[in-house]
């Protein structure tokens, strides 16, 4: 009985320590479970290893659902920010009081800004007699003034389709109007060239573009005779500041003649900031510049014209009132007529034009005009006579009228809509700008190179406006192939 008890009791603990192998067994496979779970090579069991690959490629595959979602969302609002996605902006009135109101300022800003600069000539032979400075470095001050003029559009344009249009005036009409005030206290070359040539350069490129192309957006079938009636605020200015020059030089001085000079400037402002107004929405998002544009073969031929035409047309004129002067023997008196002939010959051709655009297209009549100005300019080369030079002048003026009337118009027609007009028309200013700032200085060195002779320089113009027109007969042919009758 006893023996039998004692088997009982041993049975027993073996028994225990069984179960307590067992549950020891369990604990250490759990715990390797949990090691699996970080390190999965060292699993056991491979029906585990199977499930945790399985687990994984979900996991893998969930996670890449989700950057393919978030770079969906990512790449809609990135193409909001595009002028693309923006809602079409409305028609113009294309006419109406306050349409032409808009003309009407925009010929004071243009009278302003453009004639102001287009009369530097004065000035290029006034200073030549009294700075000790050669005429090509005097011509650097008129160079650097419609430098900044054109290049500080690429980021005015864009202010217009911001919605920024009158801090923009405002910033830009009160540092041209201080320029032209502390420019009538300089009597270094230094000093001109950091006040007419920076101070008021900067200020009409800040004003100058935006009230330009806010003209613009009020026409679509009269866009041509709206720019066109608002340039002749060019021939204008470079009519009446040579002639306030040419008259209160001799009388009161350069310092006071500078001061009439920006009072007429300040009166004209003012006007026009009490009454132009923008008609479009802003486009608050969008690039300053639109790389985009560049890849339209029309966009860089125009861009190219402009380019090229510019150079040639400062150096004339600038030194068309100094050639009279030195090669002919005018006075300076006489000479600066040239200047405002030049400027105002053309005041008729830069409505008559602009009414022919409208009816077949701007770059049709940029065709001919172009031609027309290059055989003009190429005629400079026979002038050897006072009468000559009266002829050439009024002719020279009359193309370059009807070229300049027609840049802002040739732009915005090939320019998809009317809220990306300020950006395109700032790219192609600032870009004709290194074109305006170099042409008149080179033109100056071919004729010191020439020792004083301005054969070479006449030559070289002639061939840079024969090159526009190659560009502007490349854009017709790419727009409408070779049909004259197609609009374009």
């Amino acid at each position: 009985m006893a023996s039998q008890d004692l088997n009982d009791h041993v049975g027993e603990k073996h028994h225990s320590a069984l179960a307590g192998s067992h549950d020891e067994s369990g604990s250490n496979s759990s715990s390797y479970d949990n090691i699996d779970a970080i390190r999965p090579d060292n699993t056991g069991s491979k029906s585990d290893n199977v499930h945790r690959i399985e687990t994984r490629e979900k996991c893998a595959k969930v996670s890449a659902d989700l950057r393919r979602t978030t770079s969906n969302v990512l790449s809609q609002v990135a193409s909001r920010i595009t002028t693309r996605t923006w809602p079409e902006p409305p028609p113009p009135p294309d006419g109406g009081i306050n349409a032409w109101t808009q003309v009407a300022m925009g010929w004071l800003v243009i009278f302003t800004t453009w004639g102001w600069v287009n009369s530097f000539g004065a000035f290029q032979t006034y200073y030549t007699s009294t700075l000790p400075q050669s005429p090509s470095t005097i011509s650097w001050i008129g160079s650097v003034q419609i430098w900044f003029c054109l290049v500080i559009s690429v980021f005015s344009g864009r202010l217009l389709d911001a919605g920024l249009f009158l801090p923009t005036f405002l910033v830009g009409a009160i540092i041209q109007v201080l320029g032209i005030f502390l420019m009538s206290i300089s009597t270094e070359y230094w000093s001109l060239m950091l006040t007419q040539g920076v101070l008021t350069g900067i200020g009409a490129g800040i004003f100058f573009t935006p009230s330009l192309a806010l003209v613009a957006t009020y026409f679509n079938k009269r866009r041509g005779l709206a720019i066109g009636l608002a340039t002749t605020g060019n021939s204008a200015g470079g009519i009446v500041y040579p002639v306030v020059v040419r008259q209160l030089l001799p009388t009161l001085g350069f310092a006071w003649t500078a001061r009439v000079l920006a009072f007429i400037n300040l009166a004209c402002l003012s006007v026009v900031f009490a009454f132009m107004r923008p008609r479009l929405p802003p486009r608050r998002s969008g690039p300053i510049i639109d790389f985009a544009s560049f890849r339209e073969l029309a966009y860089d031929g125009v861009v190219a014209g402009i380019f090229t035409t510019s150079m040639a047309n400062y150096f004339s004129f600038y030194y068309i009132a100094s050639f009279g002067r030195e090669t002919l023997g005018l006075s300076y008196s006489a000479a600066s007529i040239m200047v405002i002939l030049i400027n105002g010959a053309g005041i008729v051709f830069r409505v008559i034009p602009p009414i022919i655009a409208d009816r077949i297209g701007p770059i049709n009549v940029m065709f001919p005009v172009t031609l027309a100005w290059a055989i003009v300019a190429f005629c400079w080369l026979a002038v050897d006579n006072v009468p000559g030079l009266y002829v050439f002048t009024c002719f020279y003026g009359i193309c370059s009228g009807s070229f300049q009337c027609l840049t802002a118009t040739t732009v915005a027609s090939i320019t998809k809509r009317l809220d990306t007009v300020g950006t395109r028309l700032g790219m192609a200013f600032s870009i004709a700008s290194f074109a305006s700032l170099t042409g008149p200085p080179i033109g100056g060195a071919i004729q010191a190179a020439n020792g004083g002779k301005f054969t070479g320089a006449q030559a070289w113009a002639a061939s840079m406006t024969f090159i526009g027109f190659i560009c502007f007969a490349l854009v017709r042919v790419h727009q409408a192939g070779w049909n004259p009758k197609v609009r374009c």
